[in-house]
């Protein structure tokens, strides 16, 4: 079983005063969408937003997923994650979703989740490139949850993957998905001009 996590608590800060989760994803504002594509799934999603982010919230109230509101957010990722897994079902597995990974889909989490199914001697699944680099969206078995708690700065959860990397397995996502974020203006303007001309 499995809690899904997205992280929506950071500021945007190379958007130029637009808020990329907010950005017009098949007609729809991205982080929206992020949650959509979780509920797809049947696994209950969480959302993390800092506590200045009401629109952000407003964009998937009507959707049963649940808000956490993190103050720590102010920290960085580790912050975060940190406050948001405390939050969520004990018994469950982990996986974080980042919200501004624009491309990935349903069937990418679901991947990643029957990896889980046919390889049970890992600990962490993690979504990779379909050329091997590793991306998300990644799952974490719930014994490492403790392991949350002693996060700092803004590494995420890449300090806790660093200490076992013997037992992650990469599970290969379509194209170059599981790491497709678009940081920019300019980022946003290329994929959409990508998109358009497909």
């Amino acid at each position: 079983m499995t809690a899904i996590l997205i992280l929506a608590a950071g500021q945007s800060t190379r958007m130029r005063g637009r808020d990329k989760l907010l950005e017009q994803v098949g007609g729809v504002p991205l982080l929206r969408r992020q949650v959509d594509m979780g509920l797809a799934t049947g696994a209950p999603v969480f959302v993390a937003v800092a506590p200045d982010m009401a629109t952000r919230q407003a964009s998937f109230a009507d959707l049963p997923a649940t808000p956490i509101v993190v103050p720590e957010a102010a920290e960085g990722m580790s912050g975060t994650l940190r406050a948001a897994v405390r939050h969520l079902p004990a018994e469950r597995d982990l996986m974080i979703v980042l919200g501004d990974l624009v491309a990935l889909t349903t069937a990418d989490l679901l991947a990643v989740m029957a990896a889980r199914d046919t390889h049970p001697d890992y600990l962490v699944w993690r979504g990779a490139t379909e050329n091997g680099k590793p991306g998300h969206p990644v799952l974490f078995a719930r014994s490492l949850r403790p392991s949350f708690e002693h996060l700092k700065g803004d590494h995420g959860a890449d300090t806790i993957m660093r200490s076992m990397r013997d037992r992650i397995k990469l599970v290969p996502l379509p194209d170059q998905r599981a790491r497709l974020d678009l940081d920019t203006p300019e980022d946003w303007a290329a994929w959409r001009a990508t998109i358009c001309g497909k």
